[in-house]
Parts: C-alpha cells; sequence; structure tokens
C-alpha cells in the first residue's frame, strides 16, 4: 500500500486506451501541462514535487475507468485552491464540463468552521450535495482521498489519526455503497494501521506467519474447484483472495473470536458466463462440500442498493477449513470492480445518464443532503445509510425494497412515498397486523394501512431508523408545528383587541400589519404571529406599535387594572421578551438559585426546567424551543416547591424529628408520603415549599444530622417517588 513511484502520464494514457482504445489524449497533454506549470516549484511533506499526487489521483481514476474529462480533472483538482490559477483560464483552456468539475472539488475543501466534528459534518453533506451536480466529483474526491492516505506517514501523529478517522467513519463507506469495494478495503487497512497500529500489527504479523499454509491451501481449493467445473463443461474463471486485515479485526471483535477461531480466512471467486452457469456452479459446489446454514444470501435475486450481484456461500472444504465462495457472471464482475462508474456513459465528454435509475440509494441520499440543514443531523442520518447490513423485504405486488437492519414498518412507508409515510395508520406483515416498531426480517410481505387523519407524530422517531423516513417526519413536525404557531399567534392578537373592546378586523389587514412586523424586526407578518403563538413575543408590544395613541391608551389602563390583582414576577428573564407566559416544570421544579433553561410550548409559554433534570435529554431531540434562561431579583419573596426523599430506619418518632427539622429551618410542608422499604427502613417523601437554593441544601443539612435519618436526595424525576 505505498505510493506508486514513477508515474509518467504515458502511464495514465495507456491505461486510459485499455478501456477506451480510441480515446484522444490532447485533454490529458493540455491538462498535465497547466496543472505542471500552476504546481512548478511546490512539493508535498514527502519531499516529492507536487504533480507526484495529482498523477497518481489521475492514475486511480483510470482504474475506475473515468472518462479523459475526469481524469482531465483529477490532474487539475488542486489547482484552484493551491496555486494562483483562475476558474476563467481553466474554462478558457478545457471547457465549462473539466472547469465544473475542478470547482467541484475545489468547493469540498475550501471550507471552514469552529469545531472539527462540525467541519467533518458539513463538508460531507457539501461532498453529497456535490453529487446532485456530478456524481463524478465524488469519485474524484475518493481518489484524491486513495493516494493521500497512502502516503500518511509524512503528516503528524495526531493528523494522522483524524484524516484515518474520518476515512474510517465517512470514506470507506461511502466507496462501498458506490460499489468501489477495492477503494473501500484499501482505505479501511491503512486506516486501521494508523489508528490501532498494535491491532494491525498483531493481524499482519499473524497472517505472514500463516502465509505460506494459507497459500498451499488456497492454491488446492481453486484448482479443485476449476477440476470440477471443467468436468461438467462450465467454462469460468477462478481465483482465490484473502480476507483483508480490517475485515479480519472486525470480525474478532464483534464476534468475540481469537485469530484461530476466524475460519474464514480464505475466498473463491468463480466468474461464469451466464446467469445460467451461476446456477449451476452454486450446485456443483453445494454437492462438493458442505454448505454452512445461515451463510448463503443470493445478491442475484435480491441486488444490493448499490446494485451489487453475486451468489455468496460459506462452504467446509474436507480438511475443516471455511471457504466463502462468490458466484457471478462477467458483468456482474465488472460492476462489483467499477460500481457507479460502470453505469456512466459518456459520449464527446457528455454525460449521457446522469443518475441511474437502478441507484435509489444515491437518489435518496442527494434528497436528504438538500432536505436537512443541520450538519450534525445530516451527518447523524448518513452514517446509518453508511452501515445498512440491509434486510429484503417484499410490497404485495412483490417488489423488493432493502432497508438497514433494524428498520420498521415506518420506515417501508416512507419507502413507498412520503405521503404514505405521513398518513402511516397501521402495517400488515406477512398478511398479519403488527406494531410500528417491529423490526423488519429478510422476506417479510408488508402492507401498510393509512388514514387521511392520521399525521406524524415525535414518537415515530423512535422508531424510525432510515435517514429518508427520520427527515421527512421531522420536516412534518416542523412544519406543523410553525402552522400551528402561526393560527394561535393571530388568535392572540385578536383576543387581545376584542377584550380591550378594539375591532380586531380593522388592525389585522395586512396593510398595517406588514408594516408593524417590519418595524418590529421581523421578515413578515406570518413570522410575528409565529413567534407569539410559541410566547416568544409579546402581543403587548405589537399593540403598541400596531394602535394609534387613544386606543393603546385603552389597552394601558385596562391591562393596569388587570396586573394589580394578578402576580406577574415569577423570578426568571428569557432574554430581553417581557410579558412571556412562564410555568416551572413539575417534574424537576427548578428553584432560584438553579441552572436553568426554557422550552418553548406552543400555546402553553415558556416551560422552566432545571438543567439536571431527566426531561433535558428527551426536550433537546427540538433544539430549536430550547432557549436560555435566568433568575433574577424580585421584588415579593417567591416560595417554590422542591421534593425531598429522606431514607430512614423504621423508628418510633422519626417521621416527627424529620418535619420539626424541616420546620425549624423555616420551610413548609405541602404534603408527605411515608412508606417501609424493608423490615429496618423507610422512606418519606416530602414536598417542602423554599426560597431558593441555599434554602433547600439549608434544610437537607439540617436533615441529615437526625439520629436514624441514612440520606437525603432531591427528586427530579416524578417516578423516582417511593423508589429507593
Amino acid at each position: 500500500m505505498q505510493a506508486l513511484k514513477g508515474i509518467h502520464l504515458e502511464d495514465v494514457i495507456e491505461g486510459l486506451r485499455e478501456y477506451q482504445p480510441d480515446a484522444e489524449a490532447d485533454k490529458l497533454l493540455g491538462a498535465y501541462a497547466f496543472a505542471s506549470k500552476a504546481h512548478k516549484g511546490q512539493v508535498r511533506l514527502s519531499g516529492e514535487p507536487y504533480m507526484s499526487h495529482p498523477m497518481e489521483v489521475a492514475m486511480i481514476l483510470t482504474r475506475m475507468k473515468m472518462d479523459p474529462a475526469v481524469i482531465s480533472a483529477g490532474l487539475l483538482h488542486d489547482t484552484l485552491e493551491d496555486t494562483d490559477a483562475t476558474p476563467q483560464q481553466i474554462e478558457e483552456s478545457f471547457g465549462t464540463e473539466i472547469t465544473t468539475l475542478v470547482e467541484g472539488m475545489t468547493k469540498l475543501s475550501m471550507i471552514s468552521f469552529s469545531s472539527r466534528e462540525e467541519s467533518q459534518a458539513e463538508n460531507v453533506r457539501k461532498m453529497i450535495l456535490a453529487m446532485s451536480k456530478d456524481i463524478r466529483v465524488v469519485l474524484i474526491k475518493l481518489a484524491d482521498r486513495l493516494h493521500n492516505m497512502r502516503t500518511l506517514d509524512f503528516l503528524p501523529p495526531a493528523r494522522q489519526k483524524n484524516i484515518a478517522q474520518e476515512t474510517m467513519d465517512i470514506y470507506a463507506p461511502l466507496a462501498s455503497r458506490l460499489g468501489l469495494h477495492w477503494i473501500k478495503v484499501e482505505l479501511e487497512n491503512i486506516a486501521f494501521k494508523y489508528l490501532l497500529p498494535f491491532e494491525y500489527h498483531r493481524i499482519t504479523g499473524l497472517m505472514a506467519e500463516r502465509q505460506e499454509e494459507l497459500d498451499k491451501f488456497l492454491l488446492s481449493i481453486c484448482n479443485q474447484t476449476r477440476d470440477l467445473l471443467l468436468k461438467e463443461r462450465i467454462a469460468a474463471q477462478v481465483t482465490g483472495r484473502f480476507k483483508h486485515f480490517y475485515g479480519i479485526y472486525r470480525k474478532m471483535k464483534e464476534q468475540n473470536l481469537d485469530f484461530d477461531q476466524i475460519y474464514d480466512l480464505i475466498g473463491v471467486r468463480i466468474i461464469t458466463n451466464s446467469l445460467m452457469d451461476c446456477y449451476k456452479t452454486l450446485g456443483l459446489v453445494h454437492n462438493r462440500w458442505k454448505p454452512i446454514p445461515g451463510k448463503f444470501k443470493d445478491y442475484i435475486a435480491l441486488p444490493k442498493e448499490n446494485m451489487y450481484r453475486s451468489i455468496h456461500s460459506t462452504l467446509l472444504t474436507n480438511t475443516g477449513r471455511r471457504v466463502e465462495f462468490q458466484i457471478r457472471t462477467q458483468q456482474m464482475h465488472r460492476h462489483s470492480e467499477e460500481g457507479i462508474a460502470a453505469h456512466f456513459r459518456y459520449k464527446e465528454g457528455k454525460q449521457t445518464d446522469k443518475h441511474d435509475d437502478h441507484f435509489i440509494w444515491v437518489r435518496r441520499l442527494l434528497e436528504l443532503g438538500m432536505s436537512v440543514d443541520n450538519p450534525q443531523e445530516f451527518l447523524e442520518n448518513l452514517k446509518v445509510d453508511l452501515f445498512p447490513d440491509e434486510v429484503y423485504v417484499f410490497t404485495p405486488k412483490q417488489e423488493v425494497k432493502a432497508f438497514p437492519t433494524g428498520a420498521t414498518p415506518i420506515d417501508f412507508a416512507y419507502a413507498v412515498h412520503t405521503q404514505v409515510g405521513n398518513h402511516f395508520l397501521g402495517a400488515m406483515v406477512n398478511g398479519k397486523p403488527v406494531p410500528a416498531d417491529t423490526r423488519l426480517r429478510n422476506g417479510d410481505v408488508v402492507e401498510i394501512l393509512t388514514a387521511d387523519d392520521q399525521r406524524p407524530a415525535r414518537e415515530w422517531l423512535k422508531i424510525a431508523v432510515t435517514s429518508h423516513a427520520r427527515s421527512k417526519i421531522k420536516a412534518h413536525i416542523r412544519n406543523s408545528q410553525k402552522a400551528d404557531a402561526l393560527r394561535l399567534g393571530r388568535e392572540i392578537v385578536e383576543q387581545e383587541l376584542t377584550r380591550h373592546g378594539i375591532t380586531a378586523e380593522q388592525y389585522l389587514a395586512r396593510q398595517l400589519l406588514e408594516p408593524a412586523a417590519v418595524a418590529l424586526g421581523f421578515k413578515n407578518t406570518e413570522t410575528l404571529f409565529e413567534r407569539i403563538g410559541m410566547s416568544m413575543f409579546s402581543v403587548y408590544n405589537l399593540l403598541q406599535k400596531l394602535l394609534p395613541p387613544a386606543e393603546w391608551r385603552k389597552v394601558e389602563d385596562t391591562r393596569r387594572t388587570y396586573l394589580k390583582d394578578v402576580p406577574q414576577e415569577t423570578g426568571v428573564r428569557v432574554g430581553n421578551i417581557h410579558d412571556m407566559a412562564i410555568r416551572f416544570a413539575g417534574c424537576c421544579n427548578p428553584v432560584p438559585g438553579d441552572p436553568i433553561l426554557g422550552y418553548i410550548s406552543a400555546g402553553h409559554g415558556l416551560v422552566i426546567h432545571n438543567k439536571s433534570c431527566p426531561m433535558i435529554k428527551v426536550l433537546e431531540s427540538d433544539p430549536e424551543k430550547i432557549v436560555e434562561a435566568r433568575w433574577e431579583a424580585v421584588t415579593t419573596k417567591q416560595m417554590r416547591p422542591v421534593r425531598i426523599l429522606v431514607y430512614c430506619l423504621n423508628q418510633p418518632g422519626i417521621l416527627a424529628r424529620v418535619t420539626a427539622a424541616i420546620a425549624d429551618c423555616g420551610a413548609n410542608i405541602s404534603a408527605a408520603n411515608v412508606s417501609s422499604t424493608d423490615h429496618i427502613g423507610g422512606e418519606i417523601d416530602f414536598t417542602v415549599e423554599i426560597e431558593d437554593l441555599n434554602h433547600l441544601q439549608k434544610i437537607i443539612e439540617a436533615i441529615r444530622t437526625v439520629d436514624g435519618v441514612r440520606s437525603v436526595e432531591r427528586i427530579m424525576d416524578a417516578s423516582r417517588a417511593g423508589k429507593k
């Protein structure tokens, strides 16, 4: 896996003409001359001339069997970023197609972010979005990453690990999903070397120790297979291979095995001339050696989403060693080597088949990239799709659909159509009704039941697995919340105007509302109503801007009278927003001094939670509704309820002693529940009225000094009441 040495342009041209004998070399010659001039004097960290890198990238692209335009773009891919070359110069010299490819590559590299995680997420998102214009940009990026991985030795250790991890997380599985298995294997092996050097060297050492024995066995099994096929007059190519290093390590880790327990280190690939010969060959090898139950997959009948087709069957040989046989046709093998590149056809430099309809996964990924704005959410969803471990299920019409392991009927519904998913009511699997969270299995026949009045629920996000379904559910929930808030906001304004004796219709006309909304800093009236409906903007701020002075004085007088009778101080401030309806969460009962945040509940104002509340993890799934909040001084003392759980010995007088300690601290007990936990112990669940966090600490310390008390804790979750 060391970098190739001494690549020359003649090597690249020769590689191209192996699969396009009539290809013109003019583009490559021009691109090489342009790049050489632009990179003149530049060197890599290895000390080699910089041009060695684009030459290696071009050579990798010829192995992918890409056209001259893509290889030319590979030679030029760093010129815009690392030299003084301009897009206009490339356009004048090579035309729009090559310029677009080079610019696409440049855009993937010229992004800066506040954190490495954000940078990775957005970089990958930009890369996937580049597919929507031309997927060949991503193929160039994979070639670029492969050569950079081959020369990783020259970077500092920390940088090596960061690049290796990103490669393992994103680029290797992306290569696999695009059908470029050989790139995936090499990327994984190199990344493995830098991420887990001890494990890498251990496995490579163990393989080296057994190499001679494995070579002999592989030669023997291949010869036996050839003889078997020759006897039945089946023309085929038979080759052997070894499981790659990272594949061995992953299997050892996932199945908790020692190296000596990995029995399928060897594989045999049989390439036939026809589909019929594939199945004939399968019968012959199954008759010759013993098939291992559960180790057979027919990807010819049920292709993977990237259209990989082959029969896989693991057999037990006479020596007791396991061998995986892969059986496919020449055309299937070509696709397995070239992947998505095999599904692109170019004529006179123009792409005639932009996105092959077979590549459902690619099209779904493009849709995800364009519909999800949050980079972290996109990366989270992407990783689900990159590591699928697919299951294959059927529609009632016997159409096959592939899903990641763990997929549910909701995933299936959204795969059929977004509206089917949005109106999902239930599912029938193999003719029987099943719960929505049922995990689909290979061979299931799934029928979706819908209802016009059914809508996506937030609970569906706990059930859906695929990024497609999850993004559609989130989008619908967001849109529904905005629509509800807009409607509620308008109703609130109407009600307030009516309550103060003002004709609402007169002031809700757009010609009056629009200028008021803009003056208050909103894009339009819809945004203003949404904010009011979500209790994030005071209706009175709007009325003050909207109404003439005489009408506003009428509102102020009515409101002033109302405020005299209603205590308004909550002791909580959220930014500079006033007149917000605020309530405190019953699950955690925050008190002054606790770190707090607010959760916006449409129609119910702002709910204040303690930052330690167990509900926060649930609420954070909707970050747009989380707002920062803080305590502030109030003119009137307010008592806040808080729950305390006291574990104590089961002895006479213990309840009286604890309640006396609480009373001595100036606190009122509003509720108490006593229960026994065993024959010597019990617990008391108190609700106590306190002033602030200091007051609470004083009470807890006082209780701890009571004879017979084992421990005291504050309850943040109502479900813990009465439990130890």
